[in-house]
């Protein structure tokens, strides 16, 4: 009896240290960073706004990545619709956990209003492409700075208060994400805009502290709860 038992605490110590080691392990193991697919046009991809946010975060923590596409539209009907963007399946390809999408500046284009009847479906279906990634991201809905220059007749800032404005809201509303309204922290900021429309490094500051709260804000909730 004393062998049996001897022999059986023997198995149960050596069940015991292989759990033990194997915690251990899962415990001391790096986390994977959390993916950040920064989607937009222009205001994205040629601005300081997601480099500023990634500092914010933390590098070590994330892995955030800018698929912004320079003159890219919402409007599925226009010649270049951000979905028909190589950017858009990079987006995609990329399998992100937060998606902050920041669209709808170049849909206040005089010349592509005939398009916008289907705007914010247009809209709801680009955040269902990202709904349906296996990674099931929290997504982030960004209303762009204001347009504060129509010099060059190319954009139409009231257009873009009175429509694409309340559009990107009711496209948020329709699929149940947040907003982050950097139009409104930037309203009294034309000067950190170069031509009206591009956002100075300053402006781009303001953009990612916006989100940064955001993000971390629902983070700071979600952890008190």
């Amino acid at each position: 009896m004393n062998k049996k038992r001897t022999m059986l605490l023997a198995i149960g110590l050596a069940i015991l240290l292989v759990s033990s080691a194997a915690a251990l392990f899962v415990l001391m193991r790096p986390k994977e960073p959390i993916r950040v697919a920064c989607v937009g046009d222009s205001l994205t991809q040629s601005t300081e706004y997601p480099y500023d946010l990634w500092m914010m975060l933390g590098t070590d923590g994330y892995e955030l990545r800018n698929f912004g596409a320079g003159s890219t539209l919402i409007s599925l009907k226009s010649e270049t619709p951000y979905m028909n963007s190589s950017m858009f399946q990079d987006a995609l390809n990329f399998q992100p956990e937060i998606v902050i999408i920041m669209l709808g500046t170049n849909d206040a284009q005089p010349s592509v209003k005939q398009y916008n009847a289907s705007f914010v479906d247009d809209y709801v279906a680009l955040i269902s492409a990202f709904q349906e990634r296996s990674s099931k991201p929290e997504i982030w809905i960004v209303l762009p700075p204001p347009i504060f220059s129509n010099q060059s007749g190319k954009m139409d800032p009231d257009y873009f208060k009175d429509t694409i404005i309340p559009g990107i809201k009711q496209a948020a509303n329709m699929t149940d994400f947040p907003i982050i309204d950097a139009y409104s922290a930037l309203i009294n900021h034309p000067d950190y805009f170069l031509d009206g429309v591009h956002p100075k490094s300053e402006a781009a500051r303001i953009i990612a502290d916006e989100v940064y709260k955001a993000l971390t804000m629902k983070n700071t909730s979600t952890m008190a709860l």
